[in-house]
């Protein structure tokens, strides 16, 4: 069990986190003609549209309550239920999520009574789905609220078994699939050609990949997302055949989708790495009844390989995590799977996964951190965000870009990091940047034996 050290600094210095509206606008994004509203001023709305434009390079609809001076002390309840009936009246969204900042939490909004006086006040919006979600942004972390935000929606959304609307197991083909923050685009992707390989059809909750990346339209300008998960099938995930969850900080909303619509669930803290994976193959084989296919266990020794071919780079060395608790297991659980050792893991907020990592310490922090338990540890890589970057340009060794935000690099946010193949290649990326490093340290050798050359007289 890891040591959690925790906060002891009375501020942030080069802040690893991004906030919990930001996480729980995120989720939202992965829903067809949806809309998250932030309750709190302009500011904290274009401050997380900056960070969702400059990591995905796609345009972001994204609403704020615009609250000020006076709302502040006077109350802000008017602002919520305007702003509904605004963005009702003229986007008609299919879902909007009204989200809390740390603002409008000091001030004491209460923002599900404000969506039942937008229900009240405005019947004619009924067909406009609605999910309050309390994230305040010092707390938690975008992690955090990401998983709050499926968690309500879920909750509010999902018609219970109880109602007989549903039947376990109805759509044979059907797999509902929870996908954690960490997963990019690009891993979506992966998924749907691992599922389909076994004749299901998955339902990703949400689905990022057909909403943040290759949205083209003959359209000019969407108010609303478009792509992603259709809210048509939330009524349906009650008759799928199994529910894959994927990320410990989804653990809540696993346990609430299978106890509204009691079908089977499966739990994976991540898809990085041999053992992982192995795991999610078996039980897609039981689910399915089928044998595993050739493609796959091609794949799976393709990676076996892998790891032959790097462990020699990767082995014992020492290498600082920065990152949430999600993308920390699974980047840890590799590394150990190849013998490397995490010399410095910094995540951002306390969660109950972090007490089952076999690392030795946790830091609950932020970058300066990183860096200081980094230098004393003498690590050799750093694993971060593109924040992350000029921490370890101080420590003078190399950085993997990874997680959330990503906005010096083209296409991050679409690389896939799971699966055989996806792990594979992160092996491979690890190991040119320790190759690169190592030939660059290397000094030019001189032999004492060797005299140098006489000078040449004019």
């Amino acid at each position: 069990m890891a040591e959690i050290l925790k906060r002891q600094k009375a501020l942030s210095v080069s802040p690893l986190k991004a906030s919990q509206p930001i996480g729980a606008a995120l989720a939202t994004l992965g829903f067809n003609r949806a809309m998250p509203m932030l309750h709190g001023s302009q500011g904290c709305t274009a401050f997380a549209k900056v960070f969702f434009v400059r990591h995905f390079r796609e345009p972001i609809p994204l609403q704020t309550t615009a609250m000020d001076q006076a709302s502040s002390v006077m109350g802000a309840d008017e602002n919520a239920v305007e702003g509904l009936r605004a963005i009702a009246e003229k986007s008609r969204p299919a879902l909007i999520t009204l989200l809390t900042t740390g603002l409008s939490e000091v001030q004491g909004a209460d923002i599900h009574r404000n969506v039942r006086e937008f229900r009240e006040q405005y019947p004619e919006f009924n067909d406009v789905a609605v999910v309050a979600v309390n994230t305040p942004d010092f707390t938690g972390s975008v992690e955090t609220g990401y998983a709050a935000a499926l968690t309500e929606i879920i909750r509010t959304l999902v018609p219970a078994a109880k109602d007989g609307q549903t039947q376990v197991g109805r759509r044979k083909k059907q797999l509902n699939v929870l996908a954690s923050y960490m997963l990019t685009p690009g891993d979506l992707e992966a998924l749907t050609e691992l599922f389909e390989q076994f004749d299901l059809r998955p339902v990703f909750i949400p689905n990022l990949a057909d909403s943040l990346d290759g949205c083209i339209t003959e359209d000019d300008f969407s108010p609303v997302t478009i792509g992603g998960t259709a809210l048509s099938e939330l009524a349906t995930l009650g008759d799928a055949k199994a529910t894959i969850v994927i990320g410990a900080s989804l653990v809540n909303a696993g346990k609430l989708l299978a106890e509204k619509t009691g079908v089977p669930s499966y739990h994976f803290n991540h898809l990085y790495g041999l053992t992982a994976n192995d795991a999610l193959i078996h039980t897609l084989a039981q689910i399915t009844g089928q044998v595993v296919p050739e493609r796959i266990e091609r794949q799976r020794a393709q990676l076996q390989d892998a790891m032959l071919d790097t462990h020699f780079m990767l082995g014992q060395k020492r290498i600082a995590i920065a990152a949430d608790s999600d993308l920390l297991i699974a980047f840890s659980d590799l590394l150990q799977e190849m013998g490397a050792e995490v010399a410095a893991a910094v995540t951002s907020c306390m969660t109950a996964s972090l007490n089952h990592l076999q690392i030795a310490k946790i830091k609950i922090g932020d970058l300066e951190d990183m860096e200081i338990i980094g230098k004393a540890e003498n690590v050799q890589l750093v694993i971060g965000n593109s924040h992350a970057v000029d921490s370890a340009n101080r420590l003078h060794v190399p950085i993997l870009r990874a997680g959330f935000p990503l906005y010096d690099i083209i296409g991050g946010y679409q690389k896939t990091w799971i699966g055989y193949r996806g792990s594979r290649q992160t092996l491979f990326d690890l190991a040119n940047l320790v190759i690169n490093e190592a030939h660059e340290q290397i000094p030019v050798y001189h032999s004492i034996y060797k005299q140098p050359p006489a000078p040449s007289c004019h």
